[in-house]
This record gives structure tokens, sequence and C-alpha cells, in this order.
């Protein structure tokens, strides 16, 4: 009796060795803060959705920030581990002199993801901006930036021959157009592609495609967080890098039902509409992998709109060590 007991023991502590070797017993916890909720960051929310960041023992705790300047409020505040937002901020905050300033270690988005939304449709012309006031978002942003950058690029000036309007917050720039402020306005989707189905505009052109390719959206984490966390951050650029590699691979209805989860309020075949925008307009960084000549090519447009007086050390801003190992893989 005494030795079937111990068998059967043996052979349950056995099955239980080889169960905790085929899992991961504890998971480490990412409070991580992006600046919208767009299906523009399709790659990340495929890879919470396919266990990408499960597989790396990563647990996600993903809040909405509002805009870029909260966002690194919340990782300078030490209420985010990690941020999602446009490098610009990471920009501002090091030639500020600060000591344990964020780095980007991962960058997600590699053009400007919204479009530009107007009340009547048509053949859309920039030279029809003139006279008129286009919503822009928070100046210094990124998206405001961008549009600016673009408008000149186009012969349109900002505040000579059109006015931007930087006074409404980022997530109620749709509220403030369809409820009769300006006569265009850049939004990100799928909130575009909605104002335009519940005919309140129309989507009239692509700004990402006008810009030419910068490091839109990127994660960066302060330089003491990356100190002491080494292998998070690996893992967490392994699990972005899975996702980037994942939706290169899958149709827009595949990525639509992969981040439908994200986006409850929004039809499956909307999310297809706003998904294969953006495989038209190639939004998604192929890797995690910052190039030195995009960001330069942001600061060439972040000193147009007159927001950066001295550019940045790219080794300082920029720690790709994690995006190349992740790319190993």
């Amino acid at each position: 009796m005494k030795k079937r007991i111990a068998l059967v023991l043996s052979l349950v502590l056995t099955i239980s060795l080889f169960t905790a070797c085929g899992r991961r017993e504890t998971s480490t916890k990412v409070r991580l803060n992006e600046v919208t909720h767009s299906v523009f960051y399709a790659p990340m929310y495929a890879a919470l959705k396919l266990g990408f960041f499960e597989e790396e023992g990563l647990d996600v705790e993903l809040t909405n920030g509002g805009g870029a300047d909260k966002v690194m409020t919340a990782v300078l505040a030490g209420q985010a581990d990690v941020g999602l937002a446009g490098p610009e901020a990471c920009i501002y905050v090091l030639n500020e002199g600060r000591e344990d300033h964020p780095v980007v270690f991962a960058q997600l988005t590699k053009r400007d993801g919204s479009f530009l939304v107007g009340r009547t449709n048509g053949p859309f012309l920039w030279e029809n901006l003139k006279g008129s006031t286009v919503i822009g978002g928070r100046k210094g942003g990124v998206p405001e930036m961008t549009l600016e950058y673009v408008m000149r690029q186009n012969g349109v000036v900002p505040s000579q021959d059109a006015v931007v309007d930087t006074s409404v917050q980022f997530n109620m720039m749709a509220g403030a157009f369809t409820g009769g402020n300006g006569d265009y306005v850049a939004l990100f989707e799928p909130t575009a592609t909605e104002v335009e189905l519940e005919g309140k505009g129309y989507v009239l052109t692509s700004i990402g495609q006008e810009s030419g390719e910068i490091p839109y959206t990127a994660f960066f984490a302060s330089q003491s967080y990356i100190e002491n966390n080494p292998k998070v951050i690996q893992s967490f650029t392994n699990a972005v890098a899975k996702g980037q590699k994942w939706v290169q691979e899958h149709t827009a209805k595949e990525i639509a039902e992969a981040v439908a989860d994200q986006f409850p309020d929004t039809k499956l075949d909307v999310l297809t509409l706003v998904a294969q925008r953006y495989q038209d307009i190639d939004a998604w960084n192929e890797t995690p992998v910052m190039k030195q000549e995009a960001l330069e090519r942001l600061e060439t447009v972040m000193e147009t709109a007159g927001e950066l007086d001295h550019r940045v050390d790219f080794a300082q801003l920029v720690d790709n060590t994690y995006a190349e190992e992740a790319c190993k893989d």
C-alpha cells in the first residue's frame, strides 16, 4: 500500500514539474499608457489579442492618456511604465535637460495616421484649405505639426492662408467638428470613418501619404526603468515585433477581427475598411527599429512648425538594441 501511495505521489510530482516547465508561473505587470485609442495601433492590439505579450511573460495594463503630453506626464510621474506617443514628447524633455529622461526603445508606426475630413465631398486639392479653419490638434504635437508641414509643402501657409485651430483637446476634435466648428479636421481611425458614415463629414485624403516616413508613434520609458528592467523591455519589444510581423502577413479583415475587442462599438466591416486604409498607406513599421533619417525628418517637421530650437543626439534619445535583438527572432 505504501509503495502504491509513493508511486502515485511520484507521478503527481513529475506531472507537476512538466506542467510548470510548459508555462510561466508568474507574469510581470507593465502599465502602458497610449496617446489615443485607434486602429492605427493595430500591431499592438493584435499582439495583445493573440497572446504575444503573455508568451513573453507580461501582463499589460492598457490605459488611454488622451494626448502625448499627458502620456509623458504619466511616465515621468511613475504612473505608467511605458508610454506610446509621438517621439516629439521625448525630444522636448531631453532638450529641457532632465537627467532621467525618457528613451525610445521601439517604433510602432512610420507615418501620420490621421486623415483630413471636410464638410463637402468631391476631388480634393490642398489649395481648398485657403481661407478655411482646420482643427489640427494640440500645438506642438506631431499630428498638428505634420498637418502644418504638409500644408506648407502644398503651398498653404498656416496662419496666413488658413487658420489651424490648436485650442481643441485631442479627444474632443471630432465632437468639435461635428458640432459645427471648423471647415476641416484631422482625425484618426476609426473616428474619421465613423464621422463619414454618420453623414457629418467626408474623408478627403491621408496626411501620412503626403508627409513621408517619420517615426510617428513609438514606445518609450524612463532611463531608470529601462536600466532596472532590461528583460521586461526586451520581452515587451519582442511582443511588439511579433505583432508587427503578424499584421504584415494578414489581410485587413483578419486584422479587424484581431482588434475587434478593442473597439466593441465599431462594426467589423468598418474596422476592415479602416485596417485596409492603413495598409494602403503603409502606416505600420515592419520592425520596432527606428531609423535615424526618419527621426531627422521628424525634427525637420518640428523646426518648420517653430517648435524645435536644436536637434537632439540620436543615441541619447533612441536605444535600438532591444528592437534589433527582437528582429533576430
